[in-house]
Formats: structure tokens, C-alpha cells, sequence
């Protein structure tokens, strides 16, 4: 017999029996109401997945696995995958993504988000860090659309590496990004997709290293240095301040300029354009 959505039997279509009659259409905004509350019901069952940690106050996913030891503060949260290792601190609102691993003893501040990434044992991450994000590829096709290379690659951050507050590194395309062990970053500093750095090198703020760049070992680049793309620089470089790195260098030493050249040479073209300037003064 025809019945109603809600169960109650319902009259056939032009029909005067005493069946009772069939429920009104639903009101859009009481249909919203019930996708709503399923909606709802389903966030509620994924929110169950998560519980608060003990130690810190933050919330885990029952599929992470956190060592007894470690801190995740208030307000944090560690996805399903994700390994913390003895005596990590993971501030507030810092997200650790799935799949990511943090080494033992390292320092997470606050608001960072690691994703696609490992994290070696004594780092410190400072406020804001993100790691392991697309990099910055896109190519136009036949048609004139811009569209996006994959990245589906890895960042790997090595042992005892210290990450200032906003800086970014990019997960990697064709190759992982590599950090080296005892490498030491400044604040805002970019690092692309698929770039390499190697041991103990100390990158000042604001600089800039575009994709798929190498440097060596006991590497220094000053303030603001730019590195272009698939650019090899050996171990044992300095760059000045300000310098733009156009092409591989090879040799170790100093360098600086725009672009970078070695370092005597850049000074002999800063004294010679000041000395060229004092000669034409009068003619301008």
C-alpha cells in the first residue's frame, strides 16, 4: 500500500478514501536543516577519531603515534600517521599532518604546519614554519591553460637544524627537498621545490632559493642573497648581501654582486662605477 515518507499510509493521486493524506513537500530550509544535521553526524563520527592528549592538552588522532614523553600544547593537533619521538614539543596551534615524522627532542613553536615532511631529532621550528607544501609548479598546455605540475614528493629535514619564524620549504616534485644536518635558516627565508642543501650551512633572512638548487656544504648566503633556479653552488661559498646567484659557482670563496661574481671583482665594478659617476657629474 502507498505510504508516506514518514510511514503513514497515503492516498493514491485522486483518489476521496479515508487513507490519510500524504506529508506536504519539505520546506527547502527544512531540507537544509536535515542535511545539516547529517552533515553533522558525520563530522561527529571523524571529530571521534580524534582524543586530547594528556600531556599539553592538544588533541591526537588515534591512528598517530606519540611517545609517553612528549608535549602536544593546547590547541595543537597531530594527524592520523604522524610519529613524535621522545620529548617533542609541539605548540599551540601547530599542525602536524599526516604521515609526518618528528625526531627526538625537537622544538615545534606556535601556528607551524608540517605536511609531506620528516623532521630529524634536536631541530628547532620556530613560530609560523611551514614545511613540506606544493612548491610553485605550472606549465601551460596546448590550450593555453595554466596548469599544475604534480608534487608529490618529500621534504627531509636532517638532525640538529634550526627553521626561523615564517619561513617556508616546499615538499618536492622530481626529487625530495633536502635540509642537512646542522643547517641553520633565518626568518622568511623561501626554499623551492627539489632543492638541495647540504651541512652546516647558515642562511640569513629574506633570502630566496628557487627550485631544484644545490649548495654544498658550509654554504653562507647573506641577507636577501636570491639563488635562481637548478643552480649548483659549491661548499664553502659566501654570498654577500643582496646577491643574485645567475649561475653555478664552482669554485669556494666570496662572492657578491648582481649578478654574483667573486668578491674583488665585485668591489673593483663598485669603485669604478663610483669613480665613472664622479668623472661625468658635470655632464648630467
Amino acid at each position: 500500500e502507498p505510504r508516506c515518507c514518514c510511514g503513514r499510509r497515503a492516498a493514491p493521486a485522486g483518489s476521496r478514501g479515508s487513507l490519510e493524506p500524504a506529508c506536504p513537500p519539505l520546506h527547502p530550509v527544512i531540507a537544509d536543516h536535515r542535511l545539516q544535521r547529517l552533515d553533522a553526524g558525520t563530522a561527529a563520527s571523524a571529530a571521534e577519531e580524534f582524543v586530547p592528549w594528556r600531556n599539553g592538552g592538544g588533541v591526537l588522532h588515534r591512528a598517530a603515534s606519540v611517545d609517553p614523553t612528549a608535549v602536544v600544547e593546547a590547541g595543537a593537533v597531530v594527524h592520523s600517521g604522524a610519529v613524535i619521538g621522545k620529548e617533542v614539543v609541539v605548540g599551540s596551534g601547530t599542525v602536524v599532518g599526516p604521515s609526518v615524522s618528528v625526531g627526538q627532542s625537537t622544538r615545534i613553536g606556535y601556528n607551524v604546519v608540517l605536511s609531506n615532511c620528516s623532521v630529524g631529532e634536536f631541530c628547532t621550528i620556530h613560530n609560523g614554519a611551514c614545511i613540506g607544501q606544493d612548491g610553485f609548479g605550472f606549465f601551460v598546455d596546448q590550450d593555453g591553460q595554466v596548469k599544475k605540475k604534480p608534487q608529490e614528493l618529500y621534504a627531509r629535514i636532517g638532525d640538529n637544524v634550526e627553521i626561523g619564524a615564517n619561513t617556508c620549504i616546499d615538499r618536492g616534485s622530481w626529487r625530495d627537498t633536502m635540509i642537512g644536518d646542522d643547517t641553520k635558516i633565518d626568518n622568511l627565508v623561501q626554499i623551492g621545490h627539489n632543492v638541495v642543501i647540504g651541512n652546516c650551512c647558515m642562511i640569513c633572512g629574506q633570502v630566496g632559493i628557487a627550485g631544484s638548487a644545490t649548495l654544498g656544504d658550509y654554504v653562507v648566503l647573506g641577507g636577501r642573497v636570491a639563488i635562481r633556479d637548478h643552480v649548483s653552488i659549491a661548499s664553502k661559498v659566501r654570498l654577500a648581501a643582496n646577491s643574485l646567484v645567475t649561475k653555478d659557482i664552482q669554485e669556494p670563496g666570496d662572492y657578491g654582486g648582481f649578478p654574483a661574481v667573486p668578491i674583488n671583482e665585485w668591489r673593483r665594478q663598485t669603485v669604478n662605477l663610483r669613480l665613472f659617476s664622479k668623472e661625468h657629474h658635470d655632464r648630467r
